[in-house]
């Protein structure tokens, strides 16, 4: 089995990073659209929400790495946009600390700021408008999970398979502990952005490697012979 060796257990750590820090980032995009409702709906926007997240990254696992296989081209595809991802992770990394609060609080139903009520000072807004705010992060965030998994784990199936079962369970059973985590500990989501950054610029490098052997040669102690990748 591929995750006893050297390469298979460095992508293993890879996807757990990975895996953390985005369950974390969708439950407090999730928790942040939430906020804003009341607690009754406040509870149902966010279970469809953890539910809506679970079924996408299934479907977009199923198909993403199907897709990869296809040939170098989508490596390079795919490499750019998780580099798209780092630089949105980068920009949510800004959310301030009083939003953070509002979505954890949200996510846990608990008054963590003692103030006397959950999530009192976010932005109301209608079920709606929560729900279409979920729906859109739901999508974008588990194609961007499931493609940085597939990413690593690219060349190692065993652990291709536990890192989607881990991004799975992670969102459906431990979504509000991860948001709480990564809002008291900032310091994994910048370790977890770095990851994916190194993740996206191998799958850019080697699919621009396979695409174009003779013009980037010097890749090739990296890459290995130019027919193993993107297959």
């Amino acid at each position: 089995m591929e995750i006893f060796t050297a390469a298979g257990f460095s992508a293993l750590l890879q996807v757990i990073a990975i895996d953390l820090v985005l369950a974390g980032d969708n439950a407090i995009v999730i928790g942040l659209a939430a906020a804003g409702l009341p607690a009754d709906q406040r509870k149902k926007a966010i279970l469809v929400g953890i539910g809506a997240a679970t079924v996408l990254r299934i479907f977009f696992a199923l198909v993403t790495q199907q897709l990869l296989q296809i040939g170098p081209i989508l490596l390079i595809g795919g490499g750019i946009l998780l580099l798209y991802v780092c630089w949105k992770m980068w920009r949510e990394l800004s959310t301030t600390h009083e939003e953070e609060e509002e979505a954890t609080e949200a996510l846990s139903d608990k008054d963590h700021n003692k103030s006397g009520a959950v999530a009192d000072k976010a932005k109301r807004k209608t079920f709606a408008q929560a729900a279409w705010q979920i729906v859109i992060a739901d999508v974008s965030m588990s194609l961007d999970n499931v493609l940085a998994v597939a990413g690593a784990a690219m060349d190692h199936p065993t652990v291709l398979i536990i890192g989607l079962a881990l991004s799975i369970a992670l969102m459906g059973f431990a979504a509000s502990f991860i948001a709480r985590l990564l809002h008291r500990f900032r310091w994994i989501a910048y370790v977890g952005l770095l990851v994916i950054l190194y993740v996206a610029i191998e799958m850019t490098l080697k699919g621009a490697y396979g695409q174009w052997p003779e013009q980037l040669s010097v890749l090739g102690t990296w890459f290995g012979p130019p027919g193993a990748v993107g297959h």
